[in-house]
């Protein structure tokens, strides 16, 4: 089983250890956070377009389609009343490859990212534990 710590530093500040990597969170500005880094919800989204963008490279080294200039967009909302990001709308640009005939393929592959795939999991089953250490 994986671990990611994190640490709260003061301050409305957090810190991850990620592997051999340590990553700071901040919290938004209106809850005193000060811009030292990326709030949670942002790191959140991140992880799924940099997930959707891996698996997309992948496939397209394997498959021999030109990978420069391939973004991955992902808006969202966030709404209240359960506070929460809905909206979820990922986007690939391929703007060197010629993906004709392979959208379908490369969208199957994208579904196939860990995170979107537990993001789709987590409606029809609620697997995140939360508890307290005592």
């Amino acid at each position: 089983m994986g671990k990611i710590r994190t640490e709260y530093k003061g301050d409305w500040l957090f810190e991850s250890t990620v592997g051999d990597h340590k990553v700071l969170i901040d919290v938004p500005g209106d809850w005193g956070g000060q811009n030292r880094g990326p709030t949670p919800p942002e790191y959140f989204i991140a992880s799924l377009g940099s997930c959707v963008g891996a698996l997309v490279a992948n496939y397209c080294n394997k498959a021999g389609l030109d990978t420069d200039g391939l973004t991955v967009d992902v808006t969202f909302d966030k709404v209240s009343d359960p506070v929460r990001l809905e909206n979820l709308d990922v986007t690939i640009d391929l703007p060197n490859a010629d993906i004709s005939g392979r959208e379908k393929a490369i969208l199957r592959v994208a579904e196939h990212c860990p995170v979107h795939e537990t993001v789709c999991g987590i409606k029809e089953s609620a697997d995140v534990k939360i508890s307290l250490k005592s």
